[in-house]
């Protein structure tokens, strides 16, 4: 054997027996929020929770935010974060809206009112009144209600009624006639507590959050395969456990980013579409409106919102808004890319 070949190995060895420096931690940007909405009415308590957004494409100004109490009900906020209306109707946890046309916006919340039988509650948003105009609820598995997010499948709606205990029901809803109906077309089931989803329309993918162990990726068809992928890890750096909401914003016909609440470091960790990769972490850092901490929903539109916002809107629960009971915080999507890039 050759003098430099042994020398090479032994080299190796060495270096293989040596302790192994961790990877370097993933840089967190900071950005500044650029508005915040009035309180919810449930003072001294973790009520805030889930929002999502409505993007009106011909007066963005007029833009809505829709958004739960889960101790007392949904709210309707303005981008000016006053109340345009309120929905008393509980305990609702998460919220999500779909856009369907000459159909209206569909607004769906999970209920939770009943913890044995989890309810799916639907509104139809009338954004000339800027009302939430209640039309009934239906199933949506039973166990206890968590999160939601939807899908629009031809002139139907898909909603996905993620329980505590993970499991995951797909449920057809049907707008046609007085009442809306559902129907569950399957089942999913991861092992722990999970409640953030969010479905990506150009790959009918859904991701899924496992509170303690990360995101996972689902064929989001109802005939398609009920086994998921984790395709992005609780790992302690990129990502830190709870795994709370999540949120696309896509970029082109497949590009973009998933974003996650990675709660317990306050900070929000970025996947590049399709093949999530990490591509960068944030957080609200204090200005003007404050930080965020704890955050459980996150939503994101893409588009222009006025001046404050002209590529996109990402909205935020603030689970620390002392000396105020808790809100939701306004982010330029602009801002984000400045620093993450």
């Amino acid at each position: 054997m050759r003098r430099w070949l042994v020398a090479g190995l032994v080299a190796g060895l060495i270096l293989t027996a040596l302790p192994q420096s961790a990877p370097a931690a993933p840089v967190t940007a900071s950005v500044a929020a650029k508005g915040e909405t009035v309180p919810v009415g449930t003072a001294a308590a973790d009520a805030a929770d889930d929002p999502a957004i409505w993007h009106d494409p011909r007066r963005p100004a007029r833009s809505l935010i829709v958004a739960t109490d889960k101790k007392a009900g949904l709210y309707l906020y303005g981008l000016d974060g006053k109340v345009r209306d309120f929905s008393p109707d509980g305990r609702l946890n998460n919220v999500d809206l779909v856009d369907m046309g000459w159909r209206g916006v569909i607004v769906v919340a999970s209920d939770r009112n009943d913890e044995a039988a989890a309810r799916l509650r639907l509104y139809q948003l009338d954004t000339r009144r800027t009302k939430l105009r209640p039309l009934g609820t239906i199933s949506g598995g039973a166990g206890e209600a968590y999160g939601v997010c939807l899908m629009r499948v031809g002139a139907g709606v898909h909603a996905f009624s993620v329980l505590k205990d993970g499991t995951v029901t797909q449920v057809a809803i049907s707008l046609r006639g007085l009442a809306p109906r559902g129907r569950i077309v399957r089942q999913l089931k991861l092992a722990t507590q999970t409640e953030g989803c969010v479905v990506d329309p150009r790959s009918r993918t859904l991701y899924v959050g496992e509170e303690d162990r990360g995101i996972w990726a689902f064929d989001a068809r109802a005939g398609g395969a009920v086994t998921g992928r984790l395709v992005a890890a609780v790992d302690g750096a990129q990502l830190v456990a709870d795994v709370e909401g999540l949120a696309l914003a896509p970029a082109g016909r497949h590009g973009g980013w998933l974003i996650a609440s990675s709660q317990g470091d306050n900070a929000y960790a970025l996947y590049r579409l399709p093949g999530l990769e990490p591509a960068g972490r944030f957080r609200i850092a204090a200005g003007k409106l404050g930080s965020t901490e704890e955050t459980d929903g996150i939503a994101f539109h893409p588009g222009r919102f006025g001046r404050r916002y002209p590529r996109g809107l990402l909205v935020v629960q603030d689970g620390n808004n002392a000396p105020a009971a808790q809100n939701f915080k306004l982010v330029s999507w602009s801002d984000v890319l400045q620093v993450v890039r």
